[in-house]
């Protein structure tokens, strides 16, 4: 179990964090404006940032880590998806 939790974890960390690192660039202009209506770009782009950063660690660090806590043990082998039957009408 912790082979494939570590194996995911480690093959969409750079998905995860490319997407966080544009979203989070794209804001830092607006955070740094002075220019009209920047009273409110500013904390607006400084809560995105902080949620992006947030969202990053959390589903990089502690999403792999409590994974397994809920995951169970109950079977070593992959259990087999039910499919819908298909029903021509």
């Amino acid at each position: 179990m912790a082979e494939v939790v570590r194996g995911t974890a480690l093959s969409r960390l750079r998905a995860i964090l490319m997407t966080a690192f544009v979203a989070a660039f794209g804001f830092i202009p607006m955070a740094f404006s002075h220019g009209d209506g920047a009273e409110i770009q500013r904390p607006l782009a400084s809560v995105v940032i902080g949620g992006v950063i947030t969202s990053t660690l959390l589903s990089t660090i502690v999403l792999p880590v409590l994974y397994p806590w809920f995951a169970g043990r109950k079977s070593e082998e992959p259990h087999e998806v039910a499919r819908p039957e298909l029903t021509s009408s």
